[in-house]
């Protein structure tokens, strides 16, 4: 992998974008990026995360020109196209698979897989052709390259699973070369990237000299700021810089869409009695194009104007004269064609959300760590707002800072950790990790009901074993060994059922108890039976890596079975466990 070139993809709920590296050197100092919006006067980092179809599903564009051909769409045409927008929202807290479908902005549906498919698929052969134009003409390919696929670390596993799924299906790797996609927590990225950053190069709100100190022994807090998630992260330097997980990924959906929520609602409230949801279901692409404008107006903490757009001027003034839209409001007024919303007015919408992010950050705060910074990242940390806010909550406790640039942290630290996964050396495990073993019955411990015979005696089916612990210590390459033996002298194949839960394990026995759920299985064949009962099976987990995986091995034989284990299975046949412990 240190030889390879690496391309990052950040996909993110409001904005997506890309780093490379053609050596490891850039890695390691400056990823390079595209700029993007030159179509409509502009050069970001990212762009938006808005994907257009025409209404028989066929692809047709992303990003700034899928929104920009969508703002210009008006009544019936629009209503055809499939337009999403901030879709990566609809993996959030949910278990995913891969008939899973998301709403267009017609009402219409469309499966998720091919939503996410097509984005990915755009991103790989725009950064390809921009790589090759900005290479002297070189032509690449995808298997030229190491692809990092950001998410973030509080989505559900089978929502990682999804993605490199889509990213599969997308042509970014192939079968055979599934070790050239790594998945990276967002989080994690954006701390690889501030490790490399000079001290000075963030900023405060009180503009005090703050600096980013990192020996040894510091601990911070990462708070991704993203469109849809806010996503926190604990880490400890280590001696030779390396990063140390101390608290299990945490956050919630209180991201910038929420504020982007609240000027909706407001804008419903001045234009009550139906006229906004009128507007909304006739007049879509307009509706697109003010709420952009109100996603880059709330950076700022000062009185908004935001363009009343034309069909809704008209449809108001079909009911009563506009001004009288806005007389029982607080904090509003009409100013000529734009809707002037003042200063404390949209403080209001950002509430939620501040204190959503408020509450998650105390809750790690209370957990006794020594924390010296809380480090603030991603397209909405760019809001003024928010960085005073946790400023005043928490500068008199540790230090805030915010970098520069901080849209573009996690892209260029997911080419830094695809690169170097070892840079993050140990997380927390989120869940309890176990596996379904069979007991010799006893009637004294276990359930009548789990009780069954083979030609070896009587057994107990369906005993929760724990591999790893919730909130325990696992190594980003420590692989966990576990012994096991078969039920049956003469059994030629052992099955592997895995699960995992969030309650506590104490008097947890089964795994058919409330709050387990299955995650996956593996079948091993196990053809060598001279030894009966005596012959053992090995299985080895990952459970340190930002995907899991399980190695099942017979030693007798070296049968080996290994897989990422499934968590977007639709439904996971049950079957008698015919592994034991002795």
């Amino acid at each position: 992998m240190d030889n390879s070139y690496i391309i990052a993809i950040d996909f993110g709920t409001a904005y997506s974008g890309y780093a490379f590296s053609l050596t490891k050197r850039e890695a390691e100092t400056e990823p390079r990026l595209k700029y993007w919006g030159q179509q409509v006067s502009l050069r970001t980092p990212k762009t938006p995360t808005c994907i257009l179809f025409d209404e028989h599903g066929k692809f047709l564009s992303f990003g700034y020109e899928a929104q920009s051909a969508y703002f210009r769409t008006r009544g019936d045409e629009a209503r055809k196209k499939f337009f999403f927008e901030c879709f990566k929202m609809s993996l959030y807290g949910k278990k995913l698979n891969s008939d899973v479908t998301i709403e267009a902005a017609n009402g219409r549906s469309m499966k998720a897989l091919k939503v996410f498919t097509e984005a990915l698929r755009y991103l790989k052969d725009d950064a390809l052709k921009f790589i090759s134009e900005n290479a002297g003409g070189k032509q690449f390919i995808a298997s030229d390259f190491t692809w990092v696929v950001t998410v973030p670390a509080i989505w559900d596993p089978s929502a990682k699973q999804f993605m490199r799924e889509a990213a599969t299906q997308a042509g970014i790797v192939t079968t055979g070369k599934e070790d050239r996609l790594v998945i990276a927590l967002e989080p994690e990225a954006a701390s690889v990237w501030c490790k490399k950053l000079p001290a000075d190069g963030f900023k405060t709100e009180n503009n005090s000299d703050v600096t980013f100190e990192q020996a040894s022994g510091t601990q911070y807090i990462v708070v991704d700021c993203g469109g849809g998630t806010i996503d926190i992260t604990v880490h400890e330097v280590l001696e030779g810089g390396a990063l140390k997980e101390l608290h299990k990924a945490s956050g919630n959906d209180f991201g910038g869409q929420t504020v982007d929520k609240k000027f909706k609602e407001f804008l419903r409230e001045i234009f009550s009695d139906g006229l906004w949801d009128e507007y909304e279901k006739e007049h879509p692409g307009e509706l697109q194009k003010m709420m952009y404008d109100i996603s880059v107006l709330k950076e700022n903490d000062d009185d908004v104007e935001i363009s009343c757009q034309y069909n809704l001027c008209e449809m108001a003034r079909e009911k009563q004269k506009i001004e009288t839209f806005f007389e029982s409001l607080r904090g509003v007024s009409w100013n000529q064609g734009a809707i002037r919303i003042s200063k404390e007015k949209v403080r209001s919408f950002f509430a939620e959300s501040l204190n959503g992010i408020t509450k998650s950050l105390r809750e790690i705060l209370k957990k006794g760590f020594t924390i010296k910074y809380i480090l603030l990242l991603g397209g909405y940390a760019q809001s003024l707002i928010l960085r005073q806010h946790i400023t005043n909550q928490f500068g008199g406790q540790c230090k805030v800072l915010c970098p520069s640039h901080p849209q573009e942290a996690i892209m260029k630290g997911a080419v830094m950790f695809g690169r170097n996964p070892a840079v993050v050396a140990s997380r927390i495990s989120a869940f309890t990790y176990g596996v379904s073993l069979s007991h010799r019955f006893d009637a004294h411990k276990h359930r009548e009901d789990k009780r069954y015979t083979n030609k070896e005696g009587e057994w107990c089916d369906g005993i929760f074993c724990v591999l790893v612990k919730e909130n325990e210590e696992v190594g980003w390459d420590k692989t966990s060994e576990h012994s096991f033996t078969p039920v049956e002298r003469d059994q030629t194949a052992v099955t592997f059922a895995f699960y995992r839960t969030e309650r506590k394990i104490q008097g947890l026995i089964y795994v058919d108890e409330w709050g387990v759920e299955k995650i996956g299985s593996i079948i091993l064949e196990s053809p060598h039976t001279a030894r009966g009962m005596n012959r053992e099976i090995r299985l080895e987990i990952k459970f340190g890596a930002t995907e899991m995986t399980a190695t099942a091995i017979d030693v007798d034989s070296g049968s080996t079975v290994k897989i990422d284990l499934d968590f977007m299975a639709k439904s996971i046949k049950s079957f008698r466990n015919n592994v034991w412990q002795k």
